[in-house]
């Protein structure tokens, strides 16, 4: 009988994996669910900052990470330094909260995971916030972040974000792949973690998962999205990187629940990719919910996609070493 995460994945195709649920995972997504479901759609506006906040600081710290606060390119942050970390290599980790919420030091636990797993430190910028600093405030600060990481002489620079955060990451690459000229070459790849890539919410899980997401409503989306637009066109590629040419961007992987109202715009946006001849794919994790590589300790699943987004990221460091 299989019994790991590993030996029930199924692959779907040449971009896209399919990762069955285990019991274990089964039975503990359901004990989540009875507690987060009585709340789902209830975050709202700025209130919600200091218990958005509170919910990811529930993420277990990673053993052996360090933190403390800087200023890179001019933007304030937090960096998580794992014991060993290789020199001259960077994560820039950019956190999630729909555009309107989370910190830097909130986020700390989760990009010290994916920092242990890569070997390299992380720096998670805190880009300004709406409704405050519409669109494109925290895009110009995420790229004032990445030029203040080749400043200090970092070479080879991975990208990675969650929700809103794989939003920016993904409009970094669109970014820095049509400004050649002046960003330069430093990113090594990019992982994208349920990322919102389509702020028109186009997408059919937004109608197929609706009942299935414990967290998200489409109404709440839209207010929220709408307060960081601020009247903007949600179908300009800089603020919806589905819409981009993603010709020429960074090799990339993409992590998402597939009980999520946004697992379209992950499953979409890598088809785009693909089509576009970058090297890009999708790993869609069976019974998971939004944010779930953050349940490390609690679910199989979380630490399975740890464990791939850490091979992908070394990967893809060793592979710059060698072309360079």
């Amino acid at each position: 009988m299989k019994t790991t995460l590993e030996e029930n994945r199924n692959t779907i195709g040449t971009w896209s994996v399919f990762h069955s649920i285990n019991a274990q995972d089964t039975a503990a997504m359901a004990a989540m669910r009875t507690i987060v479901e009585p709340n789902k759609g209830r975050l709202q506006g700025t209130a919600a900052r200091v218990p958005f906040d509170a919910i990811m600081e529930h993420v277990a710290a990673p053993e052996d990470v360090t933190y403390r606060t800087d200023h890179v390119g001019g933007v304030p942050g937090v960096w998580c330094r794992p014991k060993n970390a290789r020199p001259g290599e960077v994560l820039l980790h950019i956190h999630g909260g729909w555009f309107n919420w989370g910190s830097a030091h909130a986020y700390r636990h989760l990009a010290g995971h994916i920092a242990a797993q890569a070997g390299v430190q992380a720096f998670v910028p805190d880009y300004r916030l709406a409704p405050e600093h519409p669109f494109p405030a925290a895009a110009e600060d995420v790229r004032a972040t990445y030029f203040g990481l080749m400043e200090r002489g970092f070479t080879k620079i991975a990208v990675t974000g969650d929700s809103a955060g794989g939003n920016l990451a993904l409009g970094l690459l669109v970014f820095v792949k049509t400004n050649s000229a002046s960003a330069g070459g430093a990113i090594v790849g990019s992982v994208a973690l349920s990322p919102v890539t389509d702020l028109s919410l186009s997408g059919e899980s937004w109608r197929t998962r609706a009942a299935a997401d414990p967290y998200f409503t489409q109404p709440q989306a839209a207010e929220l999205v709408g307060s960081y637009l601020d009247g903007h066109d949600a179908w300009d590629p800089f603020a919806s990187p589905l819409h981009a040419d993603l010709t020429g961007i960074s090799p990339l992987r993409v992590h998402v629940g597939d009980d999520e109202v946004l697992r379209d715009d992950s499953v979409r946006f890598v088809e785009r990719a693909v089509a576009a001849r970058v090297d890009a794919r999708v790993d869609v994790w069976e019974g998971m919910v939004h944010g779930f590589p953050g349940g490390v300790g609690q679910f199989a699943a979380s630490t399975e996609a740890l464990n791939l987004i850490g091979a992908f990221l070394t990967e893809r460091f060793a592979a710059s070493a060698v072309q360079r």
